[in-house]
């Protein structure tokens, strides 16, 4: 029998666990546990959410009993080790974007859930954002036609500070992990299978990050994608899904909750809106609830986040740009 009220744990204290706790709330719970490299950000924390128990040591959170999931919002390059003591030690888990470096990680990590019948999963917000279960939808309705060229922008104005995480290269920072994998992941949810034939040009940051890239991507049915991405100029985050009948416009599209499909003949604009961008965490929770409690996790689109972790691995192999201490 499923657990009904399932304990959730947080690794970090930075704001995508302030949304992650404040969701919980949404869903009438409080968030179990806390743990956090800094102790007294943890205790705050806690205090500030009402959160029943804070580990003094993060290995802590994996051995406590209580705990059903973990979310993991630490940066990137630290996913891999805490995923697999919280695997090793039965905690179903939920890994915020990037979910590992690369795909060795990825596959290495996927067979320890898969060997411990465990629920893994990314927090990826466009996996459950309702307007795109609403758009992919009406895509394989057919109504629009086959996709046939997809046109992705993304582009951060960040000040060249060098000790940040976005050009930091000994905290995974660049492009690619960052907001590429956002792009991407639209990418693959609108292919009808993953590209791959890739080309790319990419420019360094003074740290060796990718600060920028242009990227082309052809799946084995002919369907195209172009990528824009960049960290030191801004570019609208702006999504393009061209079919045979029409296309579909996202803006914002990491937690977009409107669209606009836009007739190829008529120019009719027809639009298209669901859910509520605040609640983008709330949505991805429930459904990694549902996926613990029913066994299903086919919601949380494991095989999309492996396809679009191995596209960056084989650009930054490409690029020969390798992060301090990582394994491919």
């Amino acid at each position: 029998m499923a657990k009904e009220n399932l304990n959730w744990a947080v690794l970090g204290t930075g704001v995508i666990a302030n949304q992650m706790a404040e969701a919980l709330q949404k869903m009438g719970k409080n968030l179990y546990a806390v743990g956090n490299r800094t102790h007294q950000k943890a205790v705050d924390f806690a205090a500030r959410y009402g959160v029943s128990k804070v580990y003094d040591s993060i290995d802590d959170m994996f051995t406590d009993d209580a705990v059903d999931i973990i979310y993991i919002t630490s940066p990137h390059n630290t996913h891999y080790g805490f995923m697999k003591k919280a695997l090793e030690h039965g905690k179903h888990l939920f890994v915020e974007k990037s979910i590992t470096l690369n795909s060795r990680e990825l596959e290495e990590m996927m067979a320890l859930a898969e060997e411990k019948g465990l629920v893994l999963a990314e927090a990826m917000t466009i996996w459950h954002m309702p307007v795109y279960k609403k758009l992919w939808e009406i895509v394989q309705g057919g109504s629009l036609g086959r996709v046939q060229m997809i046109t992705m922008n993304f582009g951060s104005f960040k000040e060249y500070n060098m000790k940040n995480r976005f050009f930091n290269m000994n905290l995974a920072g660049g492009a690619m992990l960052d907001i590429g994998v956002y792009a991407l992941s639209i990418v693959r949810s609108f292919m009808e299978e993953k590209p791959d034939d890739i080309i790319s040009q990419w420019q360094a940051s003074p740290t060796g990050s990718d600060e920028m890239a242009a990227i082309l991507l052809k799946n084995g049915r002919g369907q195209m994608a172009t990528v824009a991405l960049s960290m030191h100029s801004k570019q609208p985050k702006r999504a393009m899904i061209s079919c045979e009948k029409g296309y579909i416009e996202i803006m914002e599209y990491p937690r977009a909750d409107k669209a606009m499909i836009v007739d190829a003949e008529t120019g009719a604009r027809t639009p298209v809106e669901a859910g509520d961008t605040a609640n983008a965490l709330y949505y991805e929770m429930i459904d990694m609830e549902e996926a613990v409690r029913s066994g299903d996790a086919s919601a949380m689109k494991l095989a999309y986040s492996r396809d679009v972790m191995e596209i960056m691995t084989r650009l930054r192999k490409s690029w020969n740009m390798k992060y301090p201490g990582e394994e491919w």
